[in-house]
């Protein structure tokens, strides 16, 4: 379809990107007569509940057509769910329900593993601030806005476990999630090779924004600690007063300036001796004292920062902050004050399919067999118990049993 977008909350949009035996099924339904029933909504994972923006377009499809839609949200947005455990039901006409399926899942599943990944992240550093860049690597506005949403619920869910989280994120039509009017940042690399100095970028940008914070990437031309002291020399003032920041994205096929193999163990050795004398994956070590943006290459920087002179400059990195990566980093204590990265975004993105599943049909409990674990009665869910010639296979009595769930083919 080309043209001017449809209203995606309109029978039009609905017919057209929602699966066609979904469009029948609601042809077949009101020519034979219509029924109420209730939908038990899931993923195969564990995840974060974030299910607002599936909410929201449930209840702009409910009102534009005039139907009522219940939605009986199970667990509440921030909260761990486990595999297979029922998010949300949703109960209504059958006829009004059965096309949205499609669109309403894929407003669900990728979120709540986002949600997931970034609790995870903001866990492993409690006193690190994040800010959310994820949306570079999103395939269009839809996804960027569910990928923020999701950020900011994981943040929030590690927040209440003493975390630091996501302090922003990177663009302005998507900060709202975060609390603030507008997103952060500062300068990208094409800035500096324009400038043709790091320390030339960095006066442009604060002779054009004098008011901001400064945060000036260094690693354009390869020389990571010598570009950030000069900057920091250039703006002293700036720097005594904490405003200043330097930003360490180094390419993960070198080192930064000044460190190899051997003096990468070695500043850890200096800082974090005990971190290098536990069994550590090829991965770990890479993020420990590898090339990129490492422990040590963020150790490093910390050094060459106080020895000159300039301990309020903070340290901002970037480069692949993944869960895994963040716990490397937790380990060896790195000095990091700001993470910036979209590495929350789901890597296998199967894992992200949510399910749903009609568990009644006008009151009446009936489920396809294999998924009894999804009814429920007198407002919980059945296990345990036969319910319509169906008996309960393998049901398990809460949703942390993914493998077995996989097995069963949930």
């Amino acid at each position: 379809m080309t043209g001017t977008p449809l209203d995606q909350t309109s029978d039009a949009a609905i017919a057209a990107y929602t699966d066609v035996y979904f469009n029948r099924t609601r042809a077949i339904v009101e020519k034979f007569g219509d029924c109420e029933v209730t939908y038990a909504v899931f993923l195969r994972r564990p995840v974060v509940s974030a299910p607002r923006i599936m909410q929201e377009w449930i209840a702009e499809v409910a009102a534009r057509r005039r139907v009522k839609i219940e939605v009986d949200l199970v667990h509440a947005e921030g909260e761990w769910v486990g595999a297979g455990d029922p998010i949300v039901y949703l109960t209504g006409s059958f006829a009004a329900l059965a096309d949205l399926e499609t669109l309403y899942l894929q407003k669900l599943g990728a979120p709540c593993v986002a949600a997931f990944n970034a609790w995870q992240m903001c866990l492993e550093l409690k006193g690190v601030g994040f800010l959310a860049m994820d949306a570079r690597h999103c395939a269009g506005p839809g996804m960027q806005e569910m990928m923020a949403y999701a950020a900011s619920v994981g943040s929030r869910a590690a927040q209440r476990d003493g975390a630091h989280g996501f302090i922003g994120n990177a663009t302005d039509a998507t900060a709202h999630f975060f609390g603030q009017p507008k997103g952060f940042g500062t300068m990208p690399h094409a800035l500096i090779g324009y400038a043709g100095s790091t320390v030339r970028a960095a006066e442009m940008f604060h002779e054009t924004f004098p008011d901001d914070n400064l945060t000036v990437l260094v690693d354009y031309f390869g020389r990571e600690v010598s570009d950030a002291l000069e900057v920091a020399a250039r703006f002293a003032e700036i720097a005594a007063e904490g405003r200043m920041s330097v930003r360490l994205d180094t390419h993960g096929g070198r080192f930064i300036e000044g460190l190899d193999p051997a003096e990468s163990y070695a500043v850890i050795e200096r800082h974090m001796p005990e971190a290098i004398r536990r069994y550590r994956s090829e991965t770990d070590l890479r993020h420990m004292v590898g090339t990129g943006v490492s422990a040590a290459a963020i150790w490093r920087m910390r050094e060459a920062l106080n020895e000159a002179g300039f301990p309020r400059v903070k340290i901002v990195v970037s480069s692949g902050f993944n869960v895994q990566k963040c716990r490397v980093m937790a380990e060896t204590k790195a000095p990091i004050d700001v993470i910036g990265t979209g590495s929350f975004i789901p890597e296998a993105w199967g894992e992200t399919y949510a399910t749903a599943d009609i568990v009644a049909y006008d009151g009446h409990p009936r489920v396809k067999v294999g998924r009894e674990f999804l009814l429920r009665q007198n407002g919980h869910r059945q296990n345990g118990q036969r319910q319509n010639g169906q008996r309960q296979n393998g049901a398990r009595q809460n949703g942390s049993q993914g493998t077995a769930d996989r097995e069963r083919g949930v």
